[in-house]
């Protein structure tokens, strides 16, 4: 029998990507990036040039049609694979990604008289303009003491559905009506390949407010937001919403034919990128947290039964693997920190003398701060740079570094900045674990595990547990693979399960970081001093520092 593959298309911010797998063995046999030709559209609409409030954040729809019709005919050649032993196709996106469309489906601002309106286009997960609107969730549902708040650690984002769905209410209501639907990208993408229109349960769950077992928040909830609102979820949030891994129907004729594959193979269930990545490194059972590690980290945990975890950024029924509850918390900025330093508060000798030898700052800054033992440096820092999402789910929050002399050197600020992310994820560790939803093991992918060993090092020590790393670049599109092979099934050549298929497709390095004990027992006293400035700045003994941002506004 030939061997059979499928392919795993992988939406970022700035580009698509998309995978060609071995079904055998997980291996990445081509890959092909295609960057978004209208990129991020955050300061003026394509066309009219019309210009764009703060905290806007827009992408245009014909861009991720263009990845598959780049990126998917690219793979195919480049790999010399057959499309006839192409048996399956599923993607991953950053979410919450939503827009408005009529109908048949077509998103709003793709039409002439809507080309104008900010509010028809793609609102990307970065767009935060719907702030009120959140707060205003917020403060009415703890006030009504609405079941679903503790789920999702007390506070709905500004990123998420509803949030953006009551701002084009509040803003373009002329927009509202004429949508038939709002749908997450993954989703609209999904309904362009397969011709039907269906929500899956990840995107449904983290970021529409959706239980499995109770559906939507009652009418009277959202009728008490605005009685405008009061038919949302059973209007414009319809839809069958389906478990990740099925198959939604076959890929179309007019699809097949631009993407060069065959019509009819399976096309998966839509997906978030960071929880793709969870079966894509072989985590398929409870006690294992999962780490998408980049500018900021999702932490993502399986579970057997729904528990209330304080800051998680959600818990949902099949979330992550069918079958079991996954568990959601992040922190807003890890990578974002090192960048920070580097670009704006980095001495310039230190590029000097890296460029002298002819290597990077980061890798420099590493191989420097990698000469300290734990503790040595004296300082320590909160790393809160970009606000807190666990647990405090607090953005008003800042960053702090504590213990500077006049012989502070940068490699031991640098160590600083890698240690207190450390910090904030055992504080995620010890929420969950203390919550009663066991972490045994740390599983990292993403861009930072490949490039910082020292990072990763101290992981394991201040969590005091064992760190696999991902042995895939592209662990998200690998993750899309995975479940694509799931739709297809194994009568076609793939995988019934996510287990079965993850057994056979998963992969992990084989050197792991195991925790250093003298290292772990330095590391516990910092973390007890660490504990100590998180709450005294972080649980309102003093908030100096939204005291700092209100006197920055009022001087602005």
């Amino acid at each position: 029998m030939s061997k059979k593959y499928t392919i795993g298309v992988d939406y970022g911010t700035q580009s698509g990507r998309a995978v060609l797998v071995d079904l055998a063995d997980g291996r990445e046999v081509a890959d092909h990036v295609t960057p978004y030709p209208h990129h991020v559209i955050d300061e003026k609409l394509p066309g009219s040039g019309k210009k764009l409030d703060h905290d806007w954040a827009l992408q245009h729809p014909a861009d991720y049609i263009e990845v598959l019709r780049r990126s998917v005919p690219a793979v195919v050649r480049d790999s010399g694979v057959d499309p006839a032993d192409i048996i399956g196709i599923g993607i991953d996106f950053t979410a919450c990604t939503m827009l408005p469309v009529d109908g048949k489906g077509e998103p709003l601002c793709l039409k002439p008289e809507f080309q104008d309106h900010p509010h028809s286009w793609v609102k990307l997960w970065k767009h935060h303009a719907a702030q009120p609107e959140a707060d205003a969730i917020n403060r009415i549902a703890a006030e009504r003491g609405e079941a679903f708040l503790p789920r999702y650690g007390g506070k709905i984002s500004s990123e998420w559905m509803i949030a953006k769905a009551w701002q084009i209410l509040n803003e373009a209501p002329e927009i509202y009506d004429q949508a038939d639907m709002f749908l997450e990208a993954t989703d609209w993408v999904i309904s362009q390949m397969s011709g039907k229109i269906v929500r899956n349960s990840c995107t449904a769950g983290y970021k529409a407010i959706w239980h499995k077992q109770e559906g939507y928040p009652g009418k009277e909830f959202f009728k008490a937001l605005d009685p405008r609102l009061e038919d949302l979820t059973e209007t414009k949030l319809r839809g069958e919403v389906i478990p990740l891994g099925t198959n939604v129907g076959g890929l179309t004729e007019e699809m097949a034919a631009m993407m060069g594959l065959r019509p009819g193979i399976a096309v998966a269930a839509g997906n978030v990128d960071a929880h793709a990545a969870v079966p894509a490194v072989g985590v398929v059972t409870p006690g294992k947290l999962v780490m998408a590690m980049g500018t900021s980290i999702c932490h993502m945990l399986l579970g057997t039964e729904e528990k209330q975890v304080e800051g998680m950024c959600g818990v949902v029924e099949d979330g992550i693997i069918p079958g079991l509850y996954g568990y959601e918390a992040g922190q807003s900025a890890v990578g974002d920190i090192f960048e920070w330093y580097v670009e704006e508060a980095l001495p310039a000798y230190v590029k000097e003398a890296a460029d002298k030898e002819g290597i990077g700052v980061h890798a420099w800054l590493e191989r420097e701060a990698a000469q300290y033992k734990p503790g040595q440096t004296g300082l320590l820092a909160l790393d809160w740079w970009n606000g807190n999402r666990s647990v405090l789910v607090d953005t008003d929050l800042t960053g702090l570094i504590l213990g500077m002399t006049l012989l502070t050197k940068p490699q031991e600020i640098y160590r600083t900045l890698l240690e207190a992310t450390a910090f904030g994820t055992r504080k995620i560790v010890d929420a969950f674990h203390s919550s009663g939803v066991s972490v045994d093991a740390l599983y990292a992918c993403g861009g930072l595990p490949q490039k910082n060993k020292l990072l990763m090092q101290i992981y394991a020590d201040v969590t005091n547990r064992e760190i696999y790393v991902a042995d895939s670049k592209q662990t998200p599109a690998l993750g899309a693979a995975i479940f694509a092979a799931v739709a297809a099934g194994q009568e076609a050549g793939g995988y019934d399960t996510v287990i079965a298929a993850a057994e056979n497709m998963a992969r992990v390095k084989e050197e792991t970081f195991k925790p250093i004990p003298e290292n772990v027992e330095v590391y516990e006293r910092l973390y007890q001093e660490y504990n100590l400035l998180h709450d005294y700045f972080g649980r309102g003994a003093n908030d100096v520092m939204k005291r700092l941002k209100n006197i920055k506004k009022s001087v602005e």
